[in-house]
């Protein structure tokens, strides 16, 4: 896997890996960043995110189960002082779908946890990561 980071203006860059698919990232305004970008920390954040989701619906999928709707929303904390690593962050999965059950739905989070999720497994060595889940009507 490769990626390229070209600076574009200020602090404002714009990222593209092996999909092609560019990304603009920017700092903080107080570093003389414009809002042209999400920030490299909150991209962690989502590459995570987007990680465990798609792993919950290809588990609960391959399980012959119909879900209609995934939602994960993740909290984070950072360390106080530089570098401000994150230090816990929450994952919390809504899902929605026919034929789920708390069991097969908490089976796919720990599948994706422990064994599937490389951001998580490999961000999980530096950080305490937990996880909850809902089920909710279609």
């Amino acid at each position: 896997m490769k990626a390229t980071v070209t600076l574009r203006q200020g602090v404002s860059f714009e990222t593209v890996a092996d999909s092609g698919h560019p990304v603009v990232i920017d700092g903080a305004p107080e570093y003389g960043g414009e809002n042209r970008g999400s920030r490299p920390m909150e991209l962690i954040l989502m590459g995570l995110g987007g990680c465990t989701a798609f792993d919950v619906v290809h588990i609960l999928r391959k399980s012959r189960l119909e879900v209609s709707d995934c939602r994960v929303e993740l909290e984070a904390e950072r360390a106080e002082t530089p570098p401000k690593v994150f230090t816990r962050i929450h994952i919390h999965f809504i899902v929605s779908g026919e034929g789920l059950t708390d069991k097969r739905v908490e089976r796919a989070v720990v599948l994706s946890a422990e064994k599937y999720c490389s951001a998580s497994i490999m961000l999980g060595k530096a950080v305490d990561i937990t996880h909850s889940f809902e089920i909710v009507e279609a």
